[in-house]
Protein backbone atom coordinates (compact mmCIF):
# COMPACT_ATOMS: atom_id res chain seq x y z
CA UNK A 1 0.00 0.00 0.00
CA UNK A 2 2.63 2.50 0.94
CA UNK A 3 3.57 2.09 -2.69
CA UNK A 4 0.43 3.75 -4.50
CA UNK A 5 0.24 5.78 -1.00
CA UNK A 6 3.38 7.42 0.21
CA UNK A 7 1.64 9.75 2.37
CA UNK A 8 0.29 6.92 4.15
CA UNK A 9 3.71 6.30 6.33
CA UNK A 10 3.85 9.95 7.19
CA UNK A 11 0.56 10.18 8.25
CA UNK A 12 1.03 7.16 10.35
CA UNK A 13 4.97 8.88 12.32
CA UNK A 14 2.15 11.70 12.91
CA UNK A 15 -0.25 9.40 15.71
CA UNK A 16 -3.75 9.26 16.51
CA UNK A 17 -3.84 13.19 16.09
CA UNK A 18 -4.30 13.13 11.79
CA UNK A 19 -7.08 10.85 11.61
CA UNK A 20 -8.85 12.94 9.43
CA UNK A 21 -5.94 13.48 7.46
CA UNK A 22 -6.09 10.12 7.11
CA UNK A 23 -9.59 9.33 6.36
CA UNK A 24 -9.13 11.47 3.15
CA UNK A 25 -6.19 10.09 1.93
CA UNK A 26 -7.98 6.68 2.03
CA UNK A 27 -10.73 7.94 0.40
CA UNK A 28 -8.57 9.90 -2.85
CA UNK A 29 -8.86 8.61 -5.85
CA UNK A 30 -5.50 7.58 -7.83
CA UNK A 31 -4.79 6.67 -11.21
CA UNK A 32 -3.57 3.44 -10.17
CA UNK A 33 -4.56 0.58 -12.84
CA UNK A 34 -5.90 -1.09 -9.18
CA UNK A 35 -8.37 1.80 -8.49
CA UNK A 36 -8.40 3.17 -5.61
CA UNK A 37 -7.23 1.40 -2.29
CA UNK A 38 -10.72 0.42 -0.64
CA UNK A 39 -11.61 1.38 3.05
CA UNK A 40 -11.17 -1.80 5.24
CA UNK A 41 -13.02 -0.87 8.06
CA UNK A 42 -17.10 -1.92 7.72
CA UNK A 43 -19.40 -0.23 9.93
CA UNK A 44 -18.36 0.74 13.73
CA UNK A 45 -16.94 -2.04 14.62
CA UNK A 46 -15.62 -4.50 11.82
CA UNK A 47 -12.42 -4.57 9.73
CA UNK A 48 -10.57 -6.67 7.56
CA UNK A 49 -7.79 -9.09 9.01
CA UNK A 50 -4.23 -7.58 7.93
CA UNK A 51 -2.62 -10.18 6.40
CA UNK A 52 1.27 -8.67 6.15
CA UNK A 53 2.48 -10.72 3.13
CA UNK A 54 -0.10 -8.78 1.14
CA UNK A 55 2.00 -6.98 -1.48
CA UNK A 56 0.89 -3.34 -2.13
CA UNK A 57 -2.92 -3.36 -1.95
CA UNK A 58 -3.21 -6.75 -3.56
CA UNK A 59 -4.34 -9.54 -1.27
CA UNK A 60 -4.75 -13.00 -1.91
CA UNK A 61 -8.63 -13.53 -1.74
CA UNK A 62 -8.09 -16.57 0.40
CA UNK A 63 -6.59 -14.81 3.05
CA UNK A 64 -9.55 -12.32 3.32
CA UNK A 65 -11.36 -12.85 6.49
CA UNK A 66 -13.51 -11.08 8.82
CA UNK A 67 -12.40 -9.74 12.61
CA UNK A 68 -14.28 -7.94 15.23
CA UNK A 69 -12.22 -4.05 16.86
CA UNK A 70 -14.80 -4.88 19.36
CA UNK A 71 -17.88 -7.52 20.15
CA UNK A 72 -20.73 -6.55 17.48
CA UNK A 73 -23.83 -5.45 19.60
CA UNK A 74 -26.09 -4.73 16.87
CA UNK A 75 -27.37 -6.27 13.56
CA UNK A 76 -29.61 -5.08 10.44
CA UNK A 77 -31.99 -7.44 9.13
CA UNK A 78 -33.26 -6.81 5.49
CA UNK A 79 -35.78 -8.94 4.60
CA UNK A 80 -38.01 -9.43 1.27
CA UNK A 81 -41.61 -7.28 1.94
CA UNK A 82 -44.36 -9.09 1.16
CA UNK A 83 -43.28 -12.68 1.23
CA UNK A 84 -44.99 -15.02 3.27
CA UNK A 85 -42.59 -17.57 3.52
CA UNK A 86 -39.83 -15.36 4.94
CA UNK A 87 -42.05 -14.25 8.60
CA UNK A 88 -41.51 -17.86 9.77
CA UNK A 89 -37.69 -17.36 9.22
CA UNK A 90 -37.27 -13.65 10.09
CA UNK A 91 -39.37 -15.08 13.62
CA UNK A 92 -36.77 -17.64 14.53
CA UNK A 93 -33.90 -15.34 13.59
CA UNK A 94 -34.89 -11.91 15.44
CA UNK A 95 -36.02 -14.65 18.86
CA UNK A 96 -32.36 -15.97 18.22
CA UNK A 97 -30.57 -12.51 18.25
CA UNK A 98 -32.64 -11.23 20.63
CA UNK A 99 -32.69 -13.78 23.41
CA UNK A 100 -29.93 -15.81 22.63
CA UNK A 101 -27.38 -13.56 21.67
CA UNK A 102 -29.10 -10.16 23.27
CA UNK A 103 -28.50 -8.18 20.55
CA UNK A 104 -29.97 -4.80 19.35
CA UNK A 105 -32.09 -5.35 16.18
CA UNK A 106 -32.91 -3.36 13.60
CA UNK A 107 -35.60 -3.50 11.03
CA UNK A 108 -37.03 -1.43 8.44
CA UNK A 109 -40.28 -0.01 9.70
CA UNK A 110 -42.00 -0.97 6.80
CA UNK A 111 -41.18 -4.95 7.76
CA UNK A 112 -42.77 -4.51 10.71
CA UNK A 113 -45.96 -3.02 9.63
CA UNK A 114 -46.62 -5.74 6.91
CA UNK A 115 -49.83 -6.54 7.59
CA UNK A 116 -49.30 -10.67 7.63
CA UNK A 117 -46.73 -9.71 10.65
CA UNK A 118 -49.35 -7.80 12.62
CA UNK A 119 -50.60 -10.55 14.64
CA UNK A 120 -49.76 -12.24 18.21
CA UNK A 121 -47.35 -14.35 17.65
CA UNK A 122 -45.07 -11.26 16.74
CA UNK A 123 -46.11 -8.98 19.98
CA UNK A 124 -42.60 -10.25 22.02
CA UNK A 125 -40.60 -9.68 19.30
CA UNK A 126 -41.60 -6.66 18.07
CA UNK A 127 -41.11 -4.99 21.59
CA UNK A 128 -37.58 -5.82 21.16
CA UNK A 129 -36.73 -4.23 17.54
CA UNK A 130 -35.71 -1.01 16.94
CA UNK A 131 -36.82 0.31 13.35
CA UNK A 132 -35.86 3.20 10.95
CA UNK A 133 -37.04 4.67 7.64
CA UNK A 134 -34.86 4.74 4.26
CA UNK A 135 -33.87 7.80 3.21
CA UNK A 136 -34.88 9.03 6.36
CA UNK A 137 -33.36 7.78 9.74
CA UNK A 138 -29.04 7.78 9.16
CA UNK A 139 -28.72 3.87 10.90
CA UNK A 140 -24.53 3.92 9.78
CA UNK A 141 -23.14 4.45 13.06
CA UNK A 142 -25.51 2.03 14.60
CA UNK A 143 -25.34 -1.68 13.04
CA UNK A 144 -22.39 -3.72 13.17
CA UNK A 145 -23.72 -6.44 11.08
CA UNK A 146 -25.93 -7.23 8.16
CA UNK A 147 -28.00 -10.29 7.94
CA UNK A 148 -30.05 -10.43 4.34
CA UNK A 149 -33.57 -13.08 4.56
CA UNK A 150 -34.49 -13.17 0.33
CA UNK A 151 -32.65 -13.05 -2.75
CA UNK A 152 -29.82 -11.17 -4.73
CA UNK A 153 -31.70 -8.29 -4.35
CA UNK A 154 -31.94 -7.75 -0.93
CA UNK A 155 -28.23 -7.82 -0.74
CA UNK A 156 -28.94 -4.64 -3.50
CA UNK A 157 -31.12 -3.18 -1.07
CA UNK A 158 -28.75 -2.85 1.72
CA UNK A 159 -26.01 -1.80 -0.01
CA UNK A 160 -28.28 0.95 -0.91
CA UNK A 161 -29.10 2.15 2.34
CA UNK A 162 -25.25 3.03 3.24
CA UNK A 163 -23.88 5.18 1.29
CA UNK A 164 -20.05 4.79 2.42
CA UNK A 165 -18.72 2.66 5.30
CA UNK A 166 -21.24 -0.51 4.94
CA UNK A 167 -20.98 -3.01 7.57
CA UNK A 168 -20.12 -6.95 6.91
CA UNK A 169 -23.13 -8.41 5.52
CA UNK A 170 -24.35 -12.22 5.73
CA UNK A 171 -26.98 -13.29 3.00
CA UNK A 172 -29.41 -16.13 3.21
CA UNK A 173 -30.31 -17.83 0.43
CA UNK A 174 -34.74 -17.61 1.00
CA UNK A 175 -35.17 -16.21 -3.18
CA UNK A 176 -35.22 -17.53 -6.39
CA UNK A 177 -31.54 -17.27 -7.87
CA UNK A 178 -29.02 -16.97 -4.99
CA UNK A 179 -26.26 -15.93 -6.79
CA UNK A 180 -25.31 -13.35 -4.16
CA UNK A 181 -26.86 -15.25 -0.84
CA UNK A 182 -24.58 -18.38 -0.15
CA UNK A 183 -25.75 -19.20 2.97
CA UNK A 184 -28.88 -21.79 3.80
CA UNK A 185 -31.26 -21.21 6.38
CA UNK A 186 -30.91 -24.59 7.67
CA UNK A 187 -28.46 -24.30 10.33
CA UNK A 188 -28.01 -20.24 10.61
CA UNK A 189 -27.25 -20.24 14.59
CA UNK A 190 -24.45 -21.89 14.38
CA UNK A 191 -23.21 -20.34 11.19
CA UNK A 192 -24.43 -16.42 12.98
CA UNK A 193 -22.50 -17.43 15.58
CA UNK A 194 -19.09 -17.97 13.64
CA UNK A 195 -19.72 -14.86 12.24
CA UNK A 196 -19.96 -12.77 15.87
CA UNK A 197 -17.10 -14.22 17.46
CA UNK A 198 -15.49 -13.19 13.52
CA UNK A 199 -14.50 -16.55 12.26
CA UNK A 200 -15.58 -16.17 8.91
CA UNK A 201 -14.17 -15.34 4.92
CA UNK A 202 -15.20 -12.16 2.94
CA UNK A 203 -14.72 -10.87 -0.20
CA UNK A 204 -15.28 -7.29 -0.80
CA UNK A 205 -17.36 -6.43 -3.74
CA UNK A 206 -16.34 -3.32 -5.57
CA UNK A 207 -18.92 -0.64 -6.05
CA UNK A 208 -19.33 2.29 -8.47
CA UNK A 209 -19.28 6.19 -6.95
CA UNK A 210 -22.31 7.81 -9.54
CA UNK A 211 -22.68 11.40 -10.17
CA UNK A 212 -25.16 12.33 -11.79
CA UNK A 213 -25.34 16.00 -12.85
CA UNK A 214 -28.25 18.07 -14.17
CA UNK A 215 -28.18 21.15 -15.51
CA UNK A 216 -29.77 23.82 -14.66
CA UNK A 217 -33.14 24.76 -17.20
CA UNK A 218 -34.57 27.81 -16.82
CA UNK A 219 -38.07 26.45 -18.17
CA UNK A 220 -37.77 23.02 -16.41
CA UNK A 221 -40.95 22.60 -13.78
CA UNK A 222 -41.54 24.26 -10.38
CA UNK A 223 -40.65 21.35 -8.82
CA UNK A 224 -37.63 20.45 -10.61
CA UNK A 225 -36.16 23.81 -10.12
CA UNK A 226 -36.86 23.78 -6.30
CA UNK A 227 -34.23 20.83 -6.03
CA UNK A 228 -31.56 23.02 -7.77
CA UNK A 229 -29.61 25.39 -5.42
CA UNK A 230 -26.30 26.57 -7.14
CA UNK A 231 -26.94 26.29 -10.65
CA UNK A 232 -26.78 22.22 -11.15
CA UNK A 233 -28.21 19.95 -9.32
CA UNK A 234 -25.52 17.00 -8.57
CA UNK A 235 -27.07 13.63 -7.12
CA UNK A 236 -24.48 10.46 -6.13
CA UNK A 237 -24.94 7.07 -5.41
CA UNK A 238 -22.91 4.01 -4.57
CA UNK A 239 -23.93 1.29 -7.19
CA UNK A 240 -22.78 -2.81 -6.49
CA UNK A 241 -24.31 -4.04 -9.65
CA UNK A 242 -24.40 -1.65 -12.93
CA UNK A 243 -25.45 1.74 -13.96
CA UNK A 244 -27.41 1.67 -17.36
CA UNK A 245 -28.42 3.68 -19.87
CA UNK A 246 -31.06 3.17 -22.45
CA UNK A 247 -33.03 4.99 -25.02
CA UNK A 248 -36.55 4.54 -22.58
CA UNK A 249 -39.22 5.11 -24.34
CA UNK A 250 -38.21 6.48 -27.35
CA UNK A 251 -38.32 4.50 -30.25
CA UNK A 252 -35.00 6.22 -31.67
CA UNK A 253 -31.72 4.66 -31.22
CA UNK A 254 -29.90 5.64 -28.23
CA UNK A 255 -26.78 8.13 -29.22
CA UNK A 256 -24.93 8.77 -26.17
CA UNK A 257 -20.98 9.93 -25.79
CA UNK A 258 -18.61 8.26 -23.63
CA UNK A 259 -15.13 9.62 -22.14
CA UNK A 260 -12.44 8.00 -20.35
CA UNK A 261 -10.23 9.83 -18.14
CA UNK A 262 -11.24 13.26 -20.45
CA UNK A 263 -10.61 11.43 -23.34
CA UNK A 264 -13.49 10.78 -25.89
CA UNK A 265 -13.32 6.89 -26.80
CA UNK A 266 -16.54 6.18 -28.39
CA UNK A 267 -20.05 7.37 -29.31
CA UNK A 268 -22.66 4.45 -28.57
CA UNK A 269 -25.77 4.04 -30.72
CA UNK A 270 -27.95 0.94 -29.66
CA UNK A 271 -30.69 0.01 -26.88
CA UNK A 272 -28.02 2.06 -24.40
CA UNK A 273 -24.80 1.13 -22.25
CA UNK A 274 -23.89 -1.01 -19.29
CA UNK A 275 -21.36 0.55 -16.81
CA UNK A 276 -21.16 -2.75 -14.15
CA UNK A 277 -18.87 -3.69 -11.56
CA UNK A 278 -17.46 -7.14 -11.72
CA UNK A 279 -20.21 -8.49 -9.39
CA UNK A 280 -22.72 -7.18 -11.65
CA UNK A 281 -20.84 -8.79 -14.29
CA UNK A 282 -22.90 -11.57 -13.88
CA UNK A 283 -26.36 -9.90 -14.19
CA UNK A 284 -27.58 -7.38 -16.77
CA UNK A 285 -24.37 -7.63 -18.62
CA UNK A 286 -23.45 -11.82 -19.39
CA UNK A 287 -26.53 -11.28 -20.13
CA UNK A 288 -26.17 -8.64 -23.19
CA UNK A 289 -23.01 -10.94 -23.91
CA UNK A 290 -20.50 -9.39 -21.74
CA UNK A 291 -17.97 -11.78 -19.80
CA UNK A 292 -18.15 -13.04 -16.13
CA UNK A 293 -15.34 -11.34 -13.80
CA UNK A 294 -14.77 -12.31 -10.27
CA UNK A 295 -15.71 -10.24 -7.37
CA UNK A 296 -11.90 -9.82 -6.34
CA UNK A 297 -10.20 -8.75 -9.64
CA UNK A 298 -10.33 -4.83 -9.77
CA UNK A 299 -12.05 -3.76 -13.49
CA UNK A 300 -15.07 -1.70 -14.71
CA UNK A 301 -17.00 -2.92 -17.32
CA UNK A 302 -18.87 -1.87 -20.49
CA UNK A 303 -21.44 -3.38 -22.49
CA UNK A 304 -23.13 -2.38 -25.00
CA UNK A 305 -26.97 -3.65 -25.20
CA UNK A 306 -28.32 -4.20 -28.73
CA UNK A 307 -25.51 -2.20 -30.50
CA UNK A 308 -25.65 -0.95 -34.08
CA UNK A 309 -22.40 -1.85 -34.83
CA UNK A 310 -21.07 -5.64 -35.14
CA UNK A 311 -17.93 -4.61 -33.98
CA UNK A 312 -18.84 -2.86 -31.04
CA UNK A 313 -17.97 -5.92 -28.46
CA UNK A 314 -18.17 -5.63 -24.51
CA UNK A 315 -15.05 -4.16 -22.95
CA UNK A 316 -13.21 -4.48 -19.44
CA UNK A 317 -11.03 -0.92 -18.28
CA UNK A 318 -8.91 -0.41 -15.20
CA UNK A 319 -10.37 0.38 -12.09
CA UNK A 320 -8.92 3.50 -11.72
CA UNK A 321 -10.26 5.09 -14.59
CA UNK A 322 -13.26 7.77 -14.43
CA UNK A 323 -15.84 7.58 -17.22
CA UNK A 324 -18.23 9.91 -18.18
CA UNK A 325 -21.50 9.98 -20.29
CA UNK A 326 -23.29 12.71 -21.90
CA UNK A 327 -26.25 12.72 -24.76
CA UNK A 328 -24.35 13.34 -28.10
CA UNK A 329 -25.36 16.39 -29.88
CA UNK A 330 -26.49 14.34 -32.42
CA UNK A 331 -29.06 12.57 -30.41
CA UNK A 332 -32.79 12.38 -31.40
CA UNK A 333 -33.83 12.08 -27.81
CA UNK A 334 -32.99 11.71 -24.32
CA UNK A 335 -31.78 8.91 -22.35
CA UNK A 336 -32.56 7.20 -19.34
CA UNK A 337 -30.63 6.37 -16.31
CA UNK A 338 -30.84 3.27 -13.47
CA UNK A 339 -28.87 2.34 -10.85
CA UNK A 340 -29.18 -1.30 -9.70
CA UNK A 341 -32.35 -0.82 -11.42
CA UNK A 342 -33.82 2.07 -9.05
CA UNK A 343 -33.57 5.76 -8.88
CA UNK A 344 -34.23 5.87 -13.07
CA UNK A 345 -34.21 9.28 -14.24
CA UNK A 346 -34.40 10.91 -17.60
CA UNK A 347 -30.89 12.40 -18.97
CA UNK A 348 -31.28 15.05 -21.27
CA UNK A 349 -28.46 17.52 -23.51
CA UNK A 350 -25.94 19.20 -20.95
CA UNK A 351 -26.61 16.63 -17.94
CA UNK A 352 -23.88 14.29 -17.76
CA UNK A 353 -22.91 11.06 -15.71
CA UNK A 354 -19.69 10.39 -13.90
CA UNK A 355 -18.34 6.88 -12.64
CA UNK A 356 -15.77 5.76 -10.72
CA UNK A 357 -14.89 2.87 -8.44
CA UNK A 358 -15.93 3.63 -4.67
CA UNK A 359 -13.45 3.42 -2.35
CA UNK A 360 -16.47 1.59 0.13
CA UNK A 361 -16.93 -1.72 -0.83
CA UNK A 362 -19.85 -4.08 0.28
CA UNK A 363 -17.97 -6.99 2.21
CA UNK A 364 -20.04 -9.81 1.61
CA UNK A 365 -19.79 -12.81 4.40
CA UNK A 366 -18.76 -16.16 2.01
CA UNK A 367 -19.79 -19.61 2.93
CA UNK A 368 -16.58 -20.88 2.62
CA UNK A 369 -14.25 -18.28 0.49
CA UNK A 370 -14.19 -16.35 -2.29
CA UNK A 371 -13.32 -18.43 -4.83
CA UNK A 372 -15.49 -21.74 -4.14
CA UNK A 373 -18.60 -19.70 -3.38
CA UNK A 374 -18.09 -17.88 -6.75
CA UNK A 375 -17.68 -21.25 -8.81
CA UNK A 376 -20.07 -22.80 -6.57
CA UNK A 377 -22.43 -20.26 -7.65
CA UNK A 378 -21.87 -20.09 -11.34
CA UNK A 379 -22.61 -23.54 -11.46
CA UNK A 380 -25.49 -23.67 -8.91
CA UNK A 381 -27.35 -21.44 -10.73
CA UNK A 382 -25.95 -20.22 -13.93
CA UNK A 383 -25.12 -23.77 -14.58
CA UNK A 384 -21.82 -22.66 -16.03
CA UNK A 385 -20.32 -25.33 -18.28
CA UNK A 386 -22.89 -27.92 -17.49
CA UNK A 387 -23.44 -30.65 -19.97
CA UNK A 388 -23.29 -34.24 -20.40
CA UNK A 389 -19.62 -35.84 -19.85
CA UNK A 390 -18.15 -37.44 -22.82
CA UNK A 391 -17.52 -41.12 -22.69
CA UNK A 392 -14.45 -42.75 -22.71
CA UNK A 393 -12.92 -44.88 -25.70
CA UNK A 394 -12.80 -48.45 -25.20
CA UNK A 395 -9.86 -50.55 -26.18
CA UNK A 396 -10.87 -51.09 -29.61
CA UNK A 397 -11.90 -47.93 -30.53
CA UNK A 398 -8.05 -46.39 -29.16
CA UNK A 399 -6.75 -48.77 -32.21
CA UNK A 400 -8.50 -46.98 -34.99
Amino acid sequence: TLTVFPEWSRLRALGPDCAPAWNYVCCARTQSLHGPSPVTTFGPKACMLKNPKAVMHIQDPASQRLTWNKPPKSVLIIKKIRDTSLLQPFKELCIFLTQQKNMIVYVERKVIEDPAIANESFVSIKKNICTFREDYDDISNCVDFIICLGGDGTLLYASSLFQESVPPVMAFHLGSLGFLTPFNFDTFQSQVTQVIEGNAAIILRSRLEVKVVKEYRENGSVEEMSLVTNGNKTMQYQVLNEVVVDRGPSSYLSNVDLFLDGHLITTVQGDGVIVSTPTGSTAYAVAAGATMIHPNVPAIMITPICPHSLSFRPIVVPAGVELKIMLSRDARNTAWVSLDGRKRQEIAYGDSITITTSCFPVPSICFRDPVNDWFESLAQCLHWNVRKKQSHLSSEEEEF
